[in-house]
């Protein structure tokens, strides 16, 4: 589906960037401007005033008794001097009696407000003021006659300046927006193309296509979500691959049985069959009943454990008694393998969870253990306490489990390799879901010559009952 230019990642992050660095730039305009501009006038206005006492002290003392103050003083200041009278004192009224601009008074500059500040006030006072369009920094002060003096400076010059500094810093901050917009659409759309080639990526692993790799060098999120993604690429094709294997496994687990089933009841049909053959039939048969009840079991469980409704007892649990337990169950199994199955118990190793469901995870890992080890190992139940709780381990003496299998031995639908692979490739993934259900762990630690797997359960407390025999050694 093709995204509105205009909507996509890209162009939003080069909007936002382009106003972010366009508000800054407000910003610095409008906190530069004004201050640029404040401090030239300031700085003009000080220039002014400097020239005030020796205008007092000297010059003022040589023109006493004249009317040419203005014009000596308007050399030295190089502004604008007028000396002022009182037109009238109520209303304050100041007209100009002596202008450096010439001898005749003239009306601009009369009754100026900086003027008429220092007239009321009596000290020097300052500020700016606008006549004819032009701005003016102005400094009044008094004579010792009680006139009033004042110095006006055009401020043409500084406002021209400021105003060049206001065009260059518009017309920088122009193209600086411009190649915001441009760098920014650019990186934007190198990093929306990042984010377009994982889209892709999901839409072919959706589609059911897991064999490209999803490939991206960055170090920032984007690059750890391609990471993950193909990580996932990676569980999925392996799930895919097994849920293929599991269905091939699973049509050949229920064809066998059920056409070994079939054969064996028309053979029965047979009138002349003695009865040796009829049992010989019979317990073969069941073994292949117990075969699809165990597959049926397994896919029952599995769906139980997914849909949260699988039902956990928590009570004290004897993981001595369930050693014995399963010893007892699998020493015929073992003898006729030419397996040793050995139980060392600790009495004391009291969990707390679901006896059936320890019985059915042990059950599971015994049978591993002899399945896929060569005649002559040793199978060890042991028992005892570690920490967080108590254990229960299935060791063997066997070649162990290679090490690129040990990280997918507990996936569902996996099956690995050894003397023999069979069954569903479910039974250690649901014993793990029900180890966790119980609050425990299940572990495997293997190397060549010893693997073991290890069911770690919260510990428990049970009283004291009839004692069970311990069978030192169940199978040889």
């Amino acid at each position: 589906m093709r995204v509105n230019p205009l909507r996509s990642v890209g162009a939003r992050l080069s909007l936002a960037l382009l106003l972010v660095v366009a508000g800054s730039l407000a910003l610095v305009y409008l906190v530069v401007i004004p201050s640029l501009e404040s401090r030239l006038i300031e700085s003009k206005i000080n220039h002014l005033r400097s020239f005030v006492p020796n205008l007092l002290s000297e010059t003022y003392p040589l023109d006493v008794g004249t009317r040419l103050f203005a014009g000596d003083a308007a050399e030295i200041v190089g502004s604008r001097v007028v000396v002022y009278g009182y037109f009238s004192q109520e209303p304050l009224y100041l007209v100009s009696r002596d202008d450096s601009h010439g001898l005749n008074p003239t009306s601009d500059l009369d009754n100026d407000p900086v003027a008429v500040k220092t007239a009321l006030s009596g000290d020097l006072e300052t500020g700016t003021v606008g006549r004819r369009g032009t701005r003016y920094a102005e400094v009044a002060f008094l004579l010792p006659d009680g006139t009033v003096a004042l110095l006006s400076s055009s401020l043409s010059d500084t406002l021209g300046a400021v105003s060049v500094a206001r065009q260059r810093m518009l017309i920088a901050g122009g193209i600086v927006l411009a190649l915001v917009l441009v760098i920014g659409y650019f990186a934007a759309w190198l990093f929306a193309r990042r984010i377009r080639r994982l889209e892709s990526a999901a839409e072919r692993i959706a589609g059911g296509t897991f064999d490209e790799p999803i490939v991206d060098h960055g170090q920032d999120e984007i690059g750890q979500l391609a990471r993950a993604f193909d990580d996932m690429r990676l569980r999925l094709a392996r799930l895919d691959r097994a849920r293929s294997e599991f269905i091939a496994n699973a049509s050949h687990e229920l064809r066998t049985p059920l056409f070994s089933l079939g054969g064996f009841l028309e053979l029965m049909d047979e009138e002349d069959m003695d009865e040796a053959t009829r049992e010989e039939f019979l317990a073969t048969m069941r073994d292949q009943v117990q075969r699809l009840s165990k597959l049926a079991t397994e896919l029952l469980d599995l769906s139980r454990l997914d849909a949260g409704h699988i039902d956990l007892e928590r009570e004290p649990v004897s993981l001595a008694g369930t050693a014995r337990l399963i010893g007892g169950e699998f020493g015929a199994v073992a003898r006729r393998t030419d397996h040793v199955l050995v139980v060392d118990v600790d009495e004391d190793a009291i969990a707390a969870g679901d006896e059936q469901r320890v019985v059915q995870i042990i059950r599971n890992l015994v049978e591993n253990a002899i399945v896929h080890t060569p005649p002559g190992t040793q199978v060890r139940l042991h028992t005892g306490r570690q920490e967080g709780g108590v254990a229960l381990s299935v060791e063997d003496d066997g070649p162990g489990i290679p090490p690129e299998q040990r990280a997918q031995v507990f996936e569902r639908f996996f099956r690995g390799g050894g003397r023999q692979a069979s069954g569903s490739g479910l039974g250690l993934a649901i014993a793990l879901e029900l180890a966790e259900a119980m609050g425990g762990t299940l572990s495997l630690e293997s190397r060549p010559g010893r693997t073991a797997f290890s069911l770690v359960l919260p510990a428990g407390t049970l009283e004291a009952g009839p004692a069970v025999p311990e069978p030192a050694q169940l199978g040889a």
